[in-house]
């Protein structure tokens, strides 16, 4: 495990309550897209935040922060960016990375700001030389919410084994490209064989606790299911 003190080099707010957050490191540290880092508080306060880069990125890393004064926990962590230009953070933990060697479809489920932990999955998977498909749904309350969806829907365009499914609760208005519902009933409806794939999800702890009775029920084996909160559920 590394601990070091990272460089804030940028802190960019994209919409009402989520902010991108690059990190400098004093080196570049090895770790696996979909793990995570601790934002070390204090001798017992360490708080995880997915890691939304990938290893090729040196010794940038990438988290993003949705944090509105009522949540002191990643509140406090944006004051500390903003006030002092630096974290102290140890990294790489968690245990449900992604698996190149795995040949199943992918399967990402994001809630949210869960969405850090599919993203640094998915540039990593596209930037393989591969024709995996992999699928990725979203879920949040409004279009704003989505916060790089224009950016997946160029990515979709321009990678054929790539699909990208926004779901959104309230109306998205003339959105064609957007489903409206709850992301999990959004995931059952496309998928008729759960089994065949590899379903990465990152969300509110309730949201993954609901996807794992689901999907088992549906034929998911234990395995083939991903997820750093199925460790706390």
């Amino acid at each position: 495990m590394y601990q070091c003190v990272a460089e804030v080099r940028r802190c960019e707010a994209v919409n009402d309550f989520v902010y991108l957050v690059d990190l400098e490191l004093p080196e570049a540290v090895a770790y696996t897209p979909g793990q995570y880092l601790l934002v070390v508080m204090g001798e017992r306060d360490q708080r995880p935040f997915s890691i939304a880069s990938t290893p090729a990125e040196g010794r940038r890393v990438s988290l993003h922060l949705g944090a509105t004064p009522d949540n002191p926990y990643a509140w406090e962590v944006l004051e500390a960016i903003r006030s002092q230009g630096q974290l102290n953070v140890s990294l790489p933990h968690g245990d449900a990375g992604y698996d190149a060697d795995r040949t199943r479809p992918l399967l990402l489920i994001a809630g949210g700001t869960g969405f850090s932990y599919t993203w640094s999955i998915l540039q990593a998977h596209l930037a393989r030389n591969t024709d995996q498909p992999v699928v990725l749904f979203w879920g949040a309350r409004q279009l704003s919410d989505l916060y790089m969806h224009d950016e997946l829907l160029s990515l979709a365009k321009a990678h054929s084994h790539f699909d990208y499914v926004p779901v959104l609760e309230q109306q998205a208005g003339s959105e064609d490209a957007v489903k409206q519902g709850l992301v999990l009933n959004a995931v059952s409806d496309h998928c008729d064989d759960i089994a065949r794939y590899d379903v990465y999800i990152a969300g509110r702890f309730e949201m993954v606790r609901v996807a794992r009775d689901t999907f088992h029920a549906m034929g998911l084996p234990k395995q083939q299911l991903f997820g750093d909160a199925l460790s706390f559920i």
